[in-house]
């Protein structure tokens, strides 16, 4: 990007996690949301108004073929992300795609490849790398402060329904393992540094309707032996999203989204630790920054798709 120009923005997806992206970006000096792209011309528009974003189209080509849109933030569904992240790159956009990147391997492969060959900006949305407490547990990792002997996590919904996260209705299904088990592998690979030398999945019944298995558990190790455990279910009744629990050398600590307390509850100052303690918008400034910058983002695809052949190795321990 030439000069101190803003970011120009387009968002595909004004749902439950798009319009999360809307508020990031309004307050993000650097980024201008110029054009909302949605199925639907009623929300569509609203999400524009709302928000003050000066377009709004029905077709992802529509926000391509402009000169006015630099980059494009995908929030649609996730069957959609691998083949629109390749169609972004082809029209000559960096791409911020919301995670997972698919729900295959052989998807998620070619679209980093169609990453590598582009030369644009490509990133995943990983948000678990940006949220201020597992910034703030890595940045004490890596100065050999701690050492990760455990990580417990739980990641629980009531998905009975196929339901979005406002409660409306969704034209696909969400799975745990290719969405909710990707943020926890690729924060355990992350958080150790290491690869995964062990990933093996079990898994309760399908649901008759929605055709996913409602409950898992997921055991992964790291080359040095660090553990990581992972229950997933959409049959929680009671507080919903991740918990992480850290068990190190000194001390334990657990995280749940943008907080962090010791493992007797007591809260973890976090003040300073980022320019905001939201990890949307950090994830979202670390793209506008990277393609001002001119330099590969944390979480590019690259970098993530690791997490994808893992979570290919634990859909065959599933079978």
């Amino acid at each position: 990007m030439a000069g101190s120009r803003r970011v120009r923005i387009a968002l595909a997806g004004p749902g439950a996690f798009g319009l999360r992206h809307l508020e990031a970006l309004m307050r993000i000096p650097e980024a201008e949301a110029v054009l909302i792209v949605g199925p639907d011309e009623a929300a569509t528009r609203t999400a524009a108004e709302r928000f003050a974003v000066p377009a709004w189209r029905l077709d992802l080509e529509d926000a391509l073929c402009r000169d006015d849109v630099d980059a494009v933030i995908l929030a649609t569904p996730t069957p959609l992300h691998a083949p629109q992240t390749i169609q972004c790159l082809a029209a000559g956009k960096h791409v911020l795609v919301e995670i997972p990147l698919a729900d295959r391997l052989a998807d998620a492969e070619a679209a980093a490849a169609a990453a590598d060959r582009s030369g644009r900006v490509a990133m995943c949305g990983h948000t678990r790398r940006f949220n201020p407490p597992h910034r703030w547990i890595r940045r004490r990792i890596a100065a050999g402060e701690l050492k990760l002997l455990q990580l417990d996590v739980q990641t629980y919904f009531l998905r009975r329904s196929n339901l979005n996260a406002l409660g409306q209705p969704r034209t696909w299904t969400d799975h745990l393992l290719w969405h909710h088990a990707a943020h926890t592998v690729d924060l355990f690979q992350v958080q150790t540094g290491e690869d995964v030398v062990v990933a093996r999945g079990i898994a309760g019944p399908k649901d008759p309707e929605l055709g996913i298995a409602m409950d898992m558990s997921v055991q992964l190790k790291s080359r040095s032996g660090a553990l990581c455990t992972l229950s997933l279910s959409f049959n929680n009744e009671g507080p919903f999203g991740s918990f992480f629990r850290y068990i190190c050398d000194r001390g334990t600590f657990i995280a749940r989204y943008d907080e962090l307390s010791d493992g007797n509850g007591a809260p973890v100052d976090l003040t300073g630790a980022a320019v905001s303690l939201d990890g949307v918008e950090l994830q979202d400034r670390e793209f506008v920054e990277a393609i001002g910058e001119g330099r590969a983002p944390e979480a590019s695809l690259a970098q993530v798709i690791g997490a994808y052949r893992t979570l290919a190795e634990i859909e065959r321990s599933l079978a």
